[in-house]
């Protein structure tokens, strides 16, 4: 297999659940305890902002209410993002996917982009965070890894910008998975940890794909899965690993 070039260990969101996520906040906290890998969630604006945000809806992590894509950035950008986590991280705004760029770019940290349509923008938001991406890293030596659950979304950004790399993230574990991978021209699979063993990390290697799981908590855990070959972990516990 060609070489690796992303970091084993990954912080989910930014900093797992010690910040409020998705946030440059938890960015910064992450970095702050040694982490150089993270993940986040992108998704379009009303007017084609692409912004970082998990859910379809923002009333969970921000003070707006209704779906995501139904404001232009504007609007979005004056939502706070940081209050529902706790009182410091109070004003905390939603970040667009061109400063998280800049943060990463400046620190020599590397990106997982989950490409994390609202329901029925798929493909317009894969094609629209290749093209951001390919962009936004030009010239870098290590470009982000585009990762979705929506195969819609993976075969827009496959055709927009195909030099870029993609893995398909899987919540369950189908008959066809290694197929379907291969059939999307991925160069991973994220699984979810439950679903992962020393077998499916084997399958993965033997077919030229890279094994990544998420959200991997617990130390005996990580242990066993590197112990079988995993090359890169997703997680919450920023504060426990030390990577």
């Amino acid at each position: 297999m060609t070489p690796w070039p992303y970091p084993r260990w990954i912080a989910h969101r930014g900093a797992g659940k010690r910040a409020p996520e998705n946030t440059l906040a938890a960015f910064r906290l992450g970095h702050q305890y040694g982490w150089r890998a993270f993940e986040c969630d992108v998704k379009l604006s009303r007017d084609g902002q692409l912004f970082l945000m998990h859910d379809a809806t923002l009333e969970r992590t921000t003070t707006g209410r209704g779906p995501a894509d139904a404001l232009d950035w504007v609007d979005l950008s004056r939502l706070d993002a940081g209050g529902w986590h706790s009182a410091p991280y109070a004003g905390e705004p939603l970040p667009t996917l061109e400063a998280v760029a800049r943060f990463c770019r400046a620190n020599d940290c590397a990106l997982n982009i989950e490409i994390k349509p609202v329901p029925g923008t798929d493909a317009r938001t894969g094609a629209a965070v290749a093209h951001a991406a390919a962009a936004l890293w030009a010239g870098a030596a290590v470009p982000p890894l585009l990762s979705s659950f929506e195969i819609p979304a993976l075969e827009a950004a496959r055709a927009a910008r195909p030099e870029l790399p993609r893995a398909l993230l899987l919540k369950h574990k189908p008959a066809d998975w290694l197929a379907l991978a291969q059939g999307l021209g991925a160069c991973a699979v994220v699984f979810d940890h439950r679903l992962v063993d020393a077998a499916t990390i084997e399958a993965l290697h033997a077919a030229g794909l890279r094994a990544l799981v998420y959200t991997v908590n617990e130390p005996a855990r990580a242990d066993a899965l590197f112990d079988w070959g995993l090359d890169g972990l997703i997680s919450d516990a920023v504060d426990v690993f030390k990577p």
